[in-house]
């Protein structure tokens, strides 16, 4: 590229130098060429650097380069050019153009529109889409052997080997020769040094299968022949697009947004699939597999160092043409992004509680708006908010109101535990341990469905009522009888079950309060000693090896009664497994949570829906003390889309999302009363503008969990209407507080969480 074709402007007047005669003359050599450099670090704006002449040919927008900062290398993003204001000679300069793939300006837009939506800091939002450093680098360099012109005067069996191998295949490492020819090391450096296989250098570069799309097409049903052929056409629209599949559990929404995909992948564009777990996604990554011939890229925090490398620089430079992930995922770098599909698009798991606080749903559908493709938001029970912007016509929907093939709905039924209570010190009613006992007998599988790990919530003393807690967090101990702990699960606080009460010194007076998974395994085991069970839960999971393990024993009937939290509710499909019991239907009502409702729904509906999903009937068993609950009621009733109407109703008569706004703000810091001033300072200064900006500010008040990980906690609500925007006023408010104080102000906006 030339000088007068560089897109970045030059910074300052040229140089003055001194004439051959002794005067002063203006130099003709141009000022240096000036770039702004996005770092991914806690700041907000990007910084000018003066590029070298040689490296202004590779200084492009959105390419990786190191620059110093403070006597420190580091590696940054050239965000665009610079902004002027500094002197030349004061201008530090680019001292390397790395050899990665540029960041995209789609990807680039998105960071600075995230950073602007959740009041967040550019380089913390910039460092999630450069979290793979090691794959900024080319892959290390490994010396391979290939086959030589010389020749072995003294042929072997084992050198023929090597010959033989080397003749037809590719270039090998050594020990790659050695395991392949089964020879040893020292036939390898002989047949080198005779020239029969010559050295040469490598990059190791992983290979990603290509989908094949015309592999194991399924019959479709005709609802999902409409819905494959209604997300194909926003395909071949090739613009931006959100459709959502409404499909209840075992409608095969699945196979309906593989054909989009098939699509996607016949048109040459990469495809993002975002799942709310991925260590529940190997039943998925077998289905997937099954259509298109080979498994696709998987992106997760469960990944090692060289995989992460591998799969990063595998989408940067358009090798990955499909990768299924977590949330992190939609920070990768996508050369041809054409799809993104958000699967079970309701799950609380895709909200980033932690560092940028944001929810993936959401940030999906920007960076498909950012891309010019569609997006698809798929599940059975659709957020409020999905509902109402497709009842506004910003989305469209595609319906699968049945199930695939013979299945047919579970039937639905409660469990009032007032009339029929379980037998003391047991858990499971008489109602539902007898239809237990009738689905073992009839060779079927069941499953039980607590929301509580652990064996138990509460462990208290019997003889002084001592009760143990978090010595970190406002939470109690949860009991774990499968490792003997008391752990938290708010930090990482664990100690071993004493022998004694450590207040009153009384040994063997511990008292388990409540139930968890564990307590439910015990009495299973207790009442049905044939019967094969297995406990899921984050304790008892490791990864997705360990699920798709269990997966597997279920799918061979090696297991009998599966008994687990909210991961069991997430995209299984179990064919022999017809009864779901739910231990305590009631579990998440109650509280502050303006969602809570809403989700109990959703939760109970997807974990009801794993039951009858193949030709068997199946049965869904609430046990309840609130059987006249509104969302006990709709469950029981099938009718998913009164009950939604109905909380729209509430919330639009609160202004509450979506129809109106929320922003909260948690104040937390090591002292409590220096977090408490933080909290009210902020309130303050929001309180004297929020008549005249119809602002309502909320608190501050301690939050429920006012301790966690030894930070005390405050916590504001901001609320508006939906035509004002929160942020411009708090990102001022938040510029106006003294920056002295030790509290930490954690910015959420459209808060889920409310602890």
């Amino acid at each position: 590229m030339s000088r007068a074709s560089f897109p970045f402007r030059r910074s300052g007047p040229g140089a003055v130098s001194q004439s051959s005669n002794g005067g002063d003359v203006r130099a003709h050599a141009p000022p240096p060429v000036t770039v702004a450099v996005l770092l991914p670090l806690p700041l907000d704006r990007a910084y000018d650097y003066a590029v070298p002449d040689d490296l202004e040919e590779a200084a492009l927008p959105g390419s990786f380069v190191r620059v110093p900062l403070g006597g420190v290398e580091r590696v940054g993003v050239i965000w665009g050019e610079g902004e002027g204001g500094v002197e030349p000679a004061c201008l530090k300069p680019v001292t390397a153009v790395l050899e990665a793939p540029p960041m995209t300006e789609p990807l680039r837009r998105l960071v600075d529109w995230a950073a602007e939506y959740t009041l967040a800091q550019r380089g913390a939002v910039l460092r999630m889409a450069m979290s793979v450093p090691a794959a900024l680098e080319p892959a290390p360099v490994r010396t391979a052997y290939r086959r030589g012109q010389g020749e072995a005067p003294r042929m072997t069996e084992a050198r023929a080997r090597v010959l033989d191998l080397l003749r037809e295949g590719p270039s090998r490492t050594a020990a790659e020769i050695e395991r392949e020819a089964g020879v040893s090391a020292g036939v390898v450096r002989g047949l080198a040094s005779l020239g029969a296989v010559e050295a040469v250098s490598i990059r190791d570069v992983a290979t990603f299968g290509c989908p094949d799309t015309r592999c194991a097409r399924p019959v479709l049903s005709e609802p999902q022949r409409r819905g494959a052929e209604a997300l194909s056409g926003a395909l071949a629209d090739a613009a931006f697009s959100v459709t959502v599949l409404d499909g209840v559990t075992g409608a095969g929404k699945t196979e309906v947004y593989f054909e989009a995909i098939a699509a996607a992948l016949d048109a040459g564009h990469q495809v993002l699939v975002m799942l709310p777990e991925i260590a529940l996604s190997a039943q998925w990554l077998g289905r997937f597999r099954a259509r298109f011939g080979v498994a696709p890229a998987v992106w997760h925090s469960e990944l090692g160092t060289r995989r992460r490398r591998e799969t990063w620089r595998a989408v940067a430079e358009d090798r990955a043409q499909v990768v299924v992930g977590a949330r992190s995922a939609l920070w990768l770098p996508f050369r041809s992004l054409g799809l993104i599909v958000v699967d079970e698009e309701h799950d609380a798991a895709f909200k980033q509680e932690d560092g940028v606080v944001y929810h993936a749903r959401d940030m999906a559908v920007v960076r498909a708006r950012l891309e010019g493709c569609p997006a698809v938001l798929a599940s059975a029970t659709p957020s409020l908010e999905t509902a109402v912007n497709v009842e506004k016509g910003r989305y469209a929907s595609v319906l699968l109101p049945d199930r695939h093939g013979a299945a047919r709905l579970p039937s639905i039924e409660t469990v009032d535990l007032r009339e029929t209570p379980p037998e003391r010190g047991a858990w499971l009613a008489p109602p539902l341990r007898a239809a237990l006992a009738g689905t073992l007998d009839a060779g079927e599988q069941a499953l039980l469905f607590l929301n509580r790990r652990g064996y138990a919530p509460l462990t208290l003393c019997r003889a002084c009522g001592h009760r143990f807690h978090c010595p970190n967090c406002s939470a109690w101990l949860v009991e774990h009888r499968f490792t003997g702990t008391l752990d938290c699960h708010h930090c990482d606080y664990r100690q071993a079950q004493p022998e004694s009460c450590p207040a009153c010194e009384t040994e063997g007076s511990f008292a388990a309060c409540g139930p968890g998974v564990e307590r439910l395994a015990e009495e299973v085991d207790g009442a049905f000693p044939g019967a094969r069970w297995a406990v899921l839960t984050s304790d008892t999971v490791g990864g997705p090896s360990q699920v798709q393990d269990l997966v597997d024993a279920i799918a061979a009937r090696e297991i009998d009664v599966l008994i687990g939290t909210q991961m069991v509710a997430k995209g299984h499909h179990f064919p022999q497994l017809t009864l779901v019991g739910v231990v305590d239907a009631d579990l998440g009502l109650a509280g502050g949570d303006m969602r809570a409702a809403e989700r109990t729904y959703q939760l109970l509906h997807q974990v009801g829906g794993r039951a009858g999903r193949g030709g068997r009937p199946g049965r869904v068993m609430l046990q309840t003390y609130a059987a006249e609950h509104p969302v006990i009621e709709a469950l029981a009733a099938g009718d998913r889309d009164s009950f939604m109407a109905r909380e729209a109703a509430a919330r639009k008569a609160h202004g509450l999302p979506p129809f109106g706004r929320l922003a909260a703000v948690i104040a937390s810091g090591p002292n409590e009363a220096e977090t408490s001033r933080a909290a009210s300072a902020l309130a303050r200064t929001a309180r004297a503008e929020e008549k005249s900006l119809g602002i309502q500010v909320l608190g501050p008040a301690p939050a429920p969990l006012k301790l966690l990980r030894g930070r005390h906690r405050f916590r504001l609500l901001f609320k508006a209407p939906r035509g004002v925007l929160l942020q411009p006023h708090m990102r001022r408010w938040l510029a106006a507080l003294d920056r002295r104080t030790r509290a930490r102000l954690q910015v959420d906006i459209d808060p889920h969480s409310f602890m």
